[in-house]
């Protein structure tokens, strides 16, 4: 159902009340009092203002998460009855789906229509699959002897902690906390500190579906001091972050320094979108190329950034590709009309532009876009990048813009086309267009990356997980595998010989 323009008008111009720490239960205040503004991307206008998280705030999380956990009151309720929580939470977030998604796009600026469908869309489905996931698990009676039996069943691991990025925080979050939750666990969540608004809203949404206090704990703040303390604290079980390489690697070394902690990571990827000719729909394999990089201002892990073509199609689907983007409508997020909203802070576009500029100077061919618009709005807004003659050494073809920036190479035949899918260090997503399906099967086993879409880019649901190869990370989000990060494995053999009491 279309979401109507008095209910966007009123949703976009509600106050937006201080942001406050959630932590055993209690909003409160920065042990400093430190605060931070949130600048909307919109028109870079001054939202409200949040609690800036130190090492002192997150310590006093995870002891609530640790008491809470070590309390029984979540990790030993019967598995029915936090299915009946988890459900219910995702029901309230259905209930409030207008509220969520208006507020994060006031906070990140991603275009309503997508926003609605991913943010609280899409987390309201991954507390309801989780929380039907959870009375669903089952351990293992292993095939022993007649005098021993071997029994394998999964624990809650403790305490989870779970930094998630701006670009999609609702989902993300979700993706994380749900699985988390479902075992049994407690958490302490680090938004990013310039998307916290709608995490805040779904901790209270949380508590209101009976998530007992402790359980569920919420810090915002920088990741540079507040995602430290959460990385090195000697209490925290297992980490799941969804980032950069860089912030990743400090989060491995933060595990190495303290308790050796689990650490999962997703981080990112330069995505190629392969399309040969014999692609069955041309027209659509356009559609779906523009839409796979330019949705959200191009600010998607999986975005199909590197579009690699076979050179007897090149010009024809390239100019294809041009005039489409050439069509989007970019602007007010909370506009109807608008495809694609703003990009997320001043200094994500200033990065992007910076990457039009060294492609240019390495020898790319800009097509269109590359400039910033509607800047007398104050707001954030770029034009759909396009480069042609984009050479796999470009930092464009290797470095992740996350951006609307699209890298254009031709190929000639299926090896090339596979080597230059893998020429990079991501692995994350990729795309095969083809109506062979002998070609499809083969481009599926030798493109590194944990998620391979043909004819089609993007899509998948929570059922199938997510995960990267090389330096995208490792670990999954989604599915029933995202629950084997939460969980530990606990054999007990025991002994049937008689006379053993």
């Amino acid at each position: 159902m279309m979401t109507k323009a008095t209910t966007l008008a009123k949703l976009r111009e509600r106050p937006v009340a201080p942001g406050q720490h959630l932590i055993d239960g209690a909003w409160t205040d920065s042990v400093d009092g430190s605060t931070k503004e949130v600048i909307s991307p919109i028109d870079g206008k001054v939202l409200t203002r949040i609690a800036t998280g130190g090492e002192q705030d997150v310590d006093l999380a995870v002891r609530a998460a640790r008491r809470s956990f070590e309390s029984g009151a979540w990790s030993l309720m019967s598995p029915a009855n936090r299915k009946n929580v988890l459900t219910r939470l995702g029901d309230l977030i259905d209930l409030h789906k207008e509220e969520l998604a208006v507020l994060g796009v006031r906070d990140n600026g991603t275009e309503f229509k997508m926003a609605l469908k991913a943010e609280p869309g899409s987390a309201a489905g991954s507390f309801r699959y989780y929380g039907e996931a959870v009375d669903k698990i089952y351990g293992h009676i292993a095939p022993t002897a007649e005098e021993s039996i071997g029994l394998i069943s999964r624990e809650p691991v403790g305490v989870v902690g779970a930094i998630v990025p701006w670009n999609f925080p609702l989902m993300i979050a979700a993706w994380k906390i749900a699985p988390a939750l479902a075992a049994g666990n407690s958490v302490v969540l680090k938004p990013a500190q310039s998307a916290s608004l709608s995490l805040l809203q779904l901790a209270r949404l949380a508590m209101e579906a009976g998530i007992p206090k402790g359980v569920l704990n919420v810090v915002t703040g920088s990741g540079s001091v507040a995602g430290e303390a959460l990385g090195v604290h000697p209490d925290v079980d297992v980490l799941a972050f969804t980032g950069s390489g860089v912030v990743g690697r400090r989060l491995l070394n933060y595990a190495a320094q303290s308790n050796l902690k689990r650490v999962h990571l997703e981080l990112g990827g330069k995505s190629p979108n392969i399309v040969f000719a014999d692609a069955p729909d041309i027209d659509a394999a356009v559609a779906t190329a523009i839409n796979g990089i330019f949705r959200n201002s191009g600010q998607v892990c999986t975005a199909g950034s590197r579009l690699l073509l076979q050179e007897t199609i090149y010009e024809e689907f390239l100019g294809k590709v041009i005039s489409g983007a050439e069509q989007l409508v970019v602007g007010d997020p909370l506009d109807p009309a608008t495809d694609i909203g703003a990009v997320h802070t001043l200094d994500q576009l200033k990065s992007n532009l910076a990457y039009v500029e060294t492609a240019t100077a390495e020898g790319a061919v800009l097509r269109t876009g590359g400039k910033r618009i509607h800047e007398s709005s104050g707001g954030y807004y770029m034009e759909p990048t396009i480069f042609s003659g984009v050479r796999p050494d470009m930092r464009i073809a290797q470095e992740e813009v996350f951006g609307p920036v699209l890298a254009v190479t031709s190929f000639t035949d299926e090896q090339e086309a596979i080597e230059l899918a893998n020429s990079t260090s991501y692995g994350l997503a990729a795309a095969v267009w083809t109506g062979d399906l002998s070609r499809a099967h083969r481009m599926i086993r030798r493109i590194k990356a944990g998620l391979i879409h043909v004819n089609c880019y993007g899509g998948s649901d929570i059922t199938v997980p997510l995960g990267g190869m090389k330096q995208s990370g490792s670990g999954h989000d989604k599915s029933l595998l995202a629950l084997d990060k939460y969980t530990e494995i606990k054999t007990a053999w025991i002994s049937l010989n008689e006379g053993i009491n």
